[in-house]
Formats: C-alpha cells, structure tokens, sequence
C-alpha cells in the first residue's frame, strides 16, 4: 500500500530562553584550566547548563534525555558532575568531553538530595520515595537501599572518617546510619516539623540543621570509639547477685543506643527570616554557613576556629574580672570569681546578609584564596548572581560581581511572533520584549515593556506591536530599540492582534466588548522632523461580551471574534454585518484559526476540545477530543490543512483537519504550553511555556506513517508500565531496612532477555556439536562440521560459551543484578556450569564471581536440593578460592612495586633537591663576590 499523504515529523532544535531551572540546585564546577568560582552549573529544564559567570556565557551543554533534571552535585576531584532526574535517574558527566558514561537506576521518582563521599568513590542519592540509595561510582553499581524515612530525603551526607551516613527529610526526623551493618542506629526526634537543610561543622562533631521555624538547631556529636580511645573505657558492668535487674537492663540499652555515637542538642543560631529554611550549605571547609527562606535575603554566618573561640572567650574573661573587681571595689567585699559560659553564639557568629534582587531558589559557596567567599544564587525569576565578599573584613560587605539576565525573561513568555523572513522571532512577557536571532538562538534586541498578552511584526520587519493587559498598544522600532508611541486603545486587556491581509492595518480585540480595526501610518515627528510609525483607529466593533482571540479570513471576507460566552461570531469584514454563529464550545474558545483557503477554521478551548467548521454554513465538521487540559493556543500551518495546538497539558499536538488524524505529538515542555508561533515557510515551530524555557522545532525531511506513530506511543506506555511494576513479593519474607540498591526497567528486562537468548543459542550449538560427534563415531570417520551461528560467525567465529560471556558483560554493571533476578532458573544450572569454565579458565573472575555470589544467594534453596548441581558447585567453591587468591596475590605483588617505585623516586627526588639548593647557594656566593668587586673598583 503506497502513502496516500505524506506527513513530515517536527523534531526538537533547540532550548532557549531559560538561564537557569527553579526544579535543580546551583553549584559551582571547575573545567579544565579554569580558575576556581568561575563557572556554574544550573539545570535547564531537561539540560544542564555550564555558565562562565564572568562573560556571561554558555560553555558547555550537558544533554538530557526527557525527564526534568532535579539536582546536581560535583565530585571532589572536580572531573565529574552527578545529575538527578525527575525519573529517579541518575547519570554521571565528565565536564571534559560533556559525555555521560554512568547512568544508575534506583529511584522510583525525582531526586532530591545527592552527596558523594571524601574519596569520590561512592554517591549517596535521597528521593521523593524517601529511599536512600548509595552506589559505587568505581564499580557504576548499586551497594544498597536504605528505607526508614517516611517522606522526602531533603539532605543526605557521608562522613569523612568513619563509615556514616546522616540523613535528613520532610518526616522531621534525622537518621544515622552505619554502613557497615546497614542499618539505622540512631533516629534525633528533636525537631517539630521538617528537617529542610543541615551541614557538618567542626570536623564533624557539630550538625546544624534547618527547619520550619526561625531556629538553626546545633548537635554536638561525640564517637564513643574516641571516647575509649582517649582513656576513658566505658566498661560493661558485670551483673552481681545482689544487683537489681531492672537498672542493669536500662544501662544495656542506653550503650545500645549509643555505642557509636551520642547527640546532645547544644543550642540554637536565630535567623532573621520568619518562614522556613528552603536552602542551608556550607563551604567545602565548613567554615562559612549561608541559609535563606522564600525572601531575597541570603544570611552568612562565620563558624570561628577553636583558636579563635579561645581567643573570645579570653577576652571576656577578662572584662568578667574587670567587672567583678569593679564591683568589688564599690561594694567592699569579697565576690566570687566570675564565670564565663560558652554559647552557640560565641561559637557561630552573624557575618552579613546579601540582599538579591529577586526572591532566592538555591545557593552555592565557595572559599578562595585570601579569605575571599564567592557566592552564587539561583533566584526564582529565570536569573543567576555572583557576589564576593572578603570573610577577613571585620563588616564584610557583598559585591555583586555578575547577573545573568541577558539570555531569558524573568516571567513567563506570553506570546510569540515569526518575522516575515523566517529568521527573527519576537517573545514578550510580563516586563521585556525580546527579539532572537532563529539560527543563533541570540538576543539581538531587548527592550523594556508592559505586560504584553499578543505582538505582531509589522510589514517589513522593522517594527513591531505588542497588545498589554493594560489595554495599550506600544510600538517600537527594532533598529534603535526604542519604543515609538504607547497608544491608549482600549479600556481592558488587549487579548489579541491580526495583521489584516493587505498588510496596511490590523485589529485588536479587548476584554471591554470591542474589536478596533487600526490602519498604519507615516506621520512627521515635531522635533526631529523624521518620518515614523503610528497608528490610526477608523473603526470599532461593538460586542456583548469580552473578546478573547480576532482572526481575518485571509481572503479579507470574513472577521471571526472569539467571545466569552463560549461562542465563535463571524461577520462580515466590509460592513460588519453578522453572518454565522458557532456555537457547541462548554467553556470560552481560547484560540482560533482560519485556513490560506478561507474554507476551514479551527477553534480551541479550555473544555479540552478542538472544532473543526466549515465558513460556509458554519457546519462543524468533526469536534476533537485534543489535550487532557485547555488549549491554550492553535495555529495552522502556512498553505497547508494542518494545524498545531498547545495544551496546559505540556504537550504541543499537530493534526490533519482535512481526515481529523492525530499526527504527532511534540513532547518536551515540563509545564503549561502557553503559545506558539510557526515560521511563515512552515519549517520552523517556536513554543513558550511556563517552565520559562522556549523550543525551537524543526521540520525535517522524515516522513510520518500514522500507524508507526501510534505503535510507537504503545510501546512506551508498555515501557513505563514496567517500570513502574512492584518488585515480586516473597512469602513470609518482611521487608527490611536494607535491600538491594537496583530497579526493575525496561533495560534491566531487555539484559535479561538477552542473557537467555545467549544461553539457548549455545544449548543449540552445544547439541549440534554433540550430534557431530555421535555421528562421526558412528561412520567411524570425522565428517564436515555443522555451520555455526551466523551471529557467532559475525563476531569472528567465537565460541558459544566465549558468546555467553561477551553478552554478560555489555551488561551494565548498575543493572546486572537486577537482570539476573529476572532470569528464570531453569537458565542457571547451565550458567552455573558455565561460571566453572570461565573461572578454570581465567575469564573475568572478578565479574563471574560477582554473578556467581548473586545467583547463589537469590536461588540457595533451588541450587542445594538440587542433586545435578553438588558436583558443579564443589568444583567451583575449589577453582574460585584458588583463581581469587591468585588474583589477590597478583594485586598485592603489584601494589608493593608501586610502593617501592614511590619511594624510589621520592628519595631520589630528595637529592636532587638537596644538590639543587647546593648549587644555588654557590651561585649566590658567586654573584655576591662579584658585586662586592665591583664596588670596590669604583671605589
């Protein structure tokens, strides 16, 4: 069957518009030779982007794939950057190629908090399905999940010296964790709502954490293993006859609770904002603490050394004695020495506050050479800012060093407009207007406005008119940027503008029940004497009701008005004479549009339908179920029967109003589509949303086939119905504190899938090997061999079990595990057989090992009562402690002569350096002797 009409599909260009995303933190990166604090990272809807703060540019695009991103974190060692996703996703980019390498799959939805350790070596990630989960960065594979908290993880942190892990989350509690057990030792309950931020200071001994109310909280932690180590055993009383039993048991307990560790509240820091912490961190040194509410003010507090304290305390000692030999004096008797007791406050202490200019979202701090703290803040209006102040100052006070404006709108983009050449596009929001170079995707013009509702270009693309809910019409030139005439059109919103056919005029249409019809003008300015833009109103057009959207006919017959009451009115353009009357809408149509050909229009509401009518007779043609929320705007491709529309549903669907099809769906908003605008060749789509981000699509050569289409949006329904199915529940079995770190996914199905394919291709050739055999005994001579696999011979004539091997391991190793749980056990005798062989012969030991141990673990009760199966699991508890020693001996061996090596070259190093000072020493010699001559000749 040939294609009877050919459809192009419209694929995602570009995002643009959007400087930084409120969803994900702000955190400072290094790139390769770049100074420290000069560029940031912000998630950008779907992307990351990289900004070099200091030129205002974009560096760097890490590319996402479709689920917002949610939190990113840097690695100690500055090479990498995590990045959470709203899926539970988490990948890891290397900042020197921007490639992404590692992805884990743990999570069931966003992420919310991600800290790595000191080494860089595993990465603790918290969601909103209140699991942590740690991984092995080294190893790209889960360790395990921890489950206890009952609500969001808002702040998970390692600890540097010991194997500790403290969360916190929305549940209002903090929970420590050993990791060497797994389990969840202490539960701090100290706090009435949820626990929102908290940092380690002074090495670890004190938490700070940030809640619902004005207190910053302080615990002061003490590791009884330190305690014992300092001299003071705690020793276990043992229980005598004569004892009671019942303080015996309370004292057991209480070493139960706090065998490692103890938390005593020391205090509390008062911040100045009322309203809850929504962001705490501190710098790498924990020496500086910055936190804010939903207000614009950031406050920084200084944590002072033990030196420093000392210093303090010393010197109020001293006054304390002043005071009292003072007050000695007066009253002539003896007081009793003073006593000093120290406080929180003379522990933390009030820096300055840094007053953004917009409300804050997310901040980051980094201290620099010199005393110098650079901060960066994320602010909720589509901005970032940088500012430095000196710690060292006794009233430091902030700079702003830069802003990042330039790139986007600070409120949402309410309208869109193409120039006539495809090439610039216009966007204005609430307070600027911006024009954008299509190719580029740069800011060629930025101008200040009102809040603008619709915008047209006029011919010739040199000015252009933006409609505001003030019921102005403001003009502005493009060459200069400036802004022409503010005409006072209408006493309500300006809702819509329609540029008339013949090009010499438009019409507005407002909330106050008019449509005015304007016709340009070139008059003489007074001072200037130069020729410029205006407007001239010749007539208007009284309604009932407010007027939403005004659409001319393209052949200038017919006006359509889009009113509230939920109908479409048609009259006629030369005398304003009603013609027809669409009504079937249940709430007011939003957006309306009319064929080249004058014979269709299309009409879109906020009860979630489109309407298809004829112009003829005001027939309706087909009504279209179109977006799970109101369209919000709807527009027909130029010379063709095919139109887009834009749901508050995210989506932006295109469709045939000619056969009623559905024909793509254009996912990649993250909110509210507002509008659209195509480009008048009908190659490009621009679109605005909510999320602040504005797309580029592009119309390219691939043709769409309907059916494909719908199989393909089947298929990942099907994909997300996986992942979303519960892990199979074992009888009897309780679920524990821990558990294992993957989840199950449509690759972890499809690895599975794959391992058995593996292994029936080589039960097939094993059998025919066997036939041959047989075969050849019985003709009692060696006949041709049978043809082997086409797909072994293609990966150059390997073995079967070679083949099961190279399967297992394109495996990913974050998804391994849970693989292997999907496999049925009839595969794994024959895979355990196989684990055998690979281990005699040497074959990635340490990746069968770890199958081996899984498998073994998952299947015990079926592997031990199978009798086929002692003889196999004998050889391999032999083979693998004798391959893993030897391995381990190879290890060992190799890490003692890169030990020797080190310290061969520092010692040699060691003496260079010493003959190096000799000879410098000499030359100086030298060079003084030579002056001291010289002086004495010239004497």
């Amino acid at each position: 069957m040939g294609l009877t009409k050919q459809y192009l599909r419209y694929a995602a260009s570009a995002v643009f518009g959007v400087i930084g995303s409120q969803r994900a933190n702000i955190t400072y990166v290094t790139l390769r030779g770049g100074e420290k604090g000069r560029y940031v990272a912000v998630a950008a809807c779907e992307h990351v982007f990289i900004w070099d703060v200091r030129k205002g540019e974009k560096v760097l695009i890490l590319q996402g794939q479709k689920h917002e991103v949610s939190f990113l974190c840097p690695s100690p060692d500055g090479v990498h950057v995590a990045v959470g996703y709203e899926d539970g996703m988490v990948r890891i980019f290397n900042l020197l190629s921007g490639e992404s390498s590692v992805s884990f799959n743990g999570h069931k939805s966003g992420v919310t908090a991600m800290s790595y350790d000191a080494l860089g070596a595993r990465l603790v990630t918290g969601s909103k399905d209140t699991d942590v989960i740690v991984w092995d960065i080294i190893n790209e594979c889960g360790l395990y999940r921890l489950r206890g908290h009952k609500d969001l993880i808002t702040q998970a942190l390692f600890l540097k010296d010991k194997n500790l892990l403290v969360t916190s989350s929305k549940d209002s509690f903090v929970k420590w964790w050993d990791l060497d057990t797994q389990h969840c030792f202490k539960t701090m309950v100290g706090h009435r709502s949820e626990v929102w931020g908290m940092v380690l200071l002074n090495r670890e001994n004190r938490l700070l954490t940030g809640s619902a109310d004005s207190e910053l909280r302080a615990w002061d932690i003490s590791y009884l293993e330190e305690e014992r180590a300092e001299g003071e055993p705690r020793m276990k009383k043992g229980k005598t006859l004569l004892e009671d039993d019942d303080g015996d048991d309370k004292e057991e307990e209480e070493t139960l609770e706090e065998r490692i560790l103890s938390c005593k509240k020391a205090g509390s820091i008062l911040r100045e904002a009322r309203d809850r912490v929504v962001s705490l961190t501190a710098d790498s040194k924990a020496r500086v603490i910055t936190c804010h509410g939903n207000d614009a003010v950031l406050e920084v507090f200084s944590v002072l050394s033990e030196e420093e304290v000392q210093r303090k305390m010393t010197k109020k000692m001293k006054k304390a004695k002043k005071k009292a030999a003072k007050a000695q004096e007066d009253a002539g008797e003896q007081t009793a020495e003073p006593v000093v007791e120290r406080t929180l406050k003379d522990e933390i202490i009030r820096l300055t506050n840094i007053k953004a200019s917009a409300k804050i979202r997310w901040v980051d701090v980094l201290s620099c050479a010199g005393g110098e703290l650079k901060v960066a803040l994320l602010l909720q209006n589509n901005t970032v800012e940088t500012y430095s102040l000196k710690t060292s100052d006794k009233n430091p006070t902030a700079n702003k060093t830069a802003r990042l404006t330039l790139g986007g709108h600070r409120t949402d983009v309410r309208t869109l407009a193409f120039s006539s050449d495809n090439l610039a596009v216009l966007s204005a929001s609430g307070d600027t207007v911006k024009v954008w170079n299509r190719s580029t995707l740069q800011v060629i013009r930025t101008m200040a406005c009102e809040y603008a509702l619709c915008s047209l270009f006029v011919p010739g693309d040199r000015q252009i008119i933006l409609g505001t809910k003030s019921g102005k019409l403001q003009i502005f030139e493009l060459a200069s940027g400036s802004l022409l005439e503010t005409v006072d059109a209408h006493n309500g919103a300006v809702w819509s503008l329609c540029l008339a056919p013949d090009q010499r005029g438009f019409i507005s249409g407002s909330a106050d029940k008019t449509v005015k019809f304007w016709e340009f003008e070139l008059i003489k300015d007074q001072g200037t004497e130069q020729k410029r833009l205006t407007v001239k109103h010749t007539r208007t057009l009284q309604l009932e009701e407010d007027v939403l959207c005004v659409k001319f006919s393209p052949d200038h017959r017919l006006l359509a008005v889009s009113l509230l009451d939920c109908t479409v009115k048609i009259f006629y353009t030369d005398t304003l004479k009603f013609f027809l009357s669409l009504y079937g809408h249940k709430l007011p149509v939003l957006c309306l549009d009319i064929t080249h050909d004058s014979t269709l229009i299309a009409t879109g509401s906020a009860d979630r339908n489109v309407k298809i009518w004829g112009l003829d007779f005001g027939d309706c043609h087909r009504s279209l179920f179109a977006h799970d929320d109101s369209v919000m705007f709807l527009q027909f491709v130029p010379k063709t029967h095919l139109f887009f529309t834009a749901g508050k549903d995210k989506k932006i669907k295109q469709w045939d109003a000619d056969k009623f099809e559905h024909i793509q769906t254009l996912e990649g908003h993250h909110r509210e589509v507002w509008c659209l605008a195509i480009s008048p060749n009908g190659d490009h789509l621009v679109s605005s949303s909510h999320d602040k981000s504005l797309r580029l699509w592009e119309r390219t050569r691939e043709p769409i086939i309907l059916e494909e289409e719908r199989e393909m949006e089947r298929e990942a329904e099907f994909e997300e119905s996986i992942a979303k199915g519960n892990v199979p529940v074992v009888p009897g079995e309780t679920e524990g504190e821990a558990a294992p770190a993957g989840k199950k996914s449509i690759e972890t199905v499809k690895a599975a899938e794959r391992i058995m394919e593996a292994l029936e291709l080589y039960r097939e050739e094993t059998r025919k090997l066997e036939e041959h055999k047989y075969f050849s005994e019985k003709a009692g001579k060696e006949l041709l061999p049978p043809k082997p696999n086409p797909i072994l011979v293609a990966l150059g004539n390997v073995t079967p079990s070679r083949y099961v091997l190279d399967v297992i391991r394109k495996v990913r190793s974050s998804e391994l595990e849970v693989s292997l749980l999907v496999l049925p056990f009839p595969y794994v005798p024959e895979l355990l057989k196989l684990f055998n062989a690979y281990i005699q012969q040497g074959l990635e030991v340490e990746l069968v090992c770890r199958c081996l141990f899984f498998l073994l673990k998952i299947h015990f009760g079926q592997i031990t009562s199978n009798q086929m199966l002692v003889s196999v699991i004998d050889e391999l508890k032999t083979n693998t402690l004798s391959k893993v020693g030897q391995i381990r001996d190879v290890l060992g061996f190799n890490s003692a002569g890169l030990q020797f090596l080190q310290r061969e070259i520092e010692s040699r190093e060691d003496v260079m350096f010493f003959a190096d000072a000799t000879g410098q020493l000499e030359e100086k010699k030298k060079r003084r002797r030579k002056r001291e001559r010289a002086v004495l000749t010239i004497a």
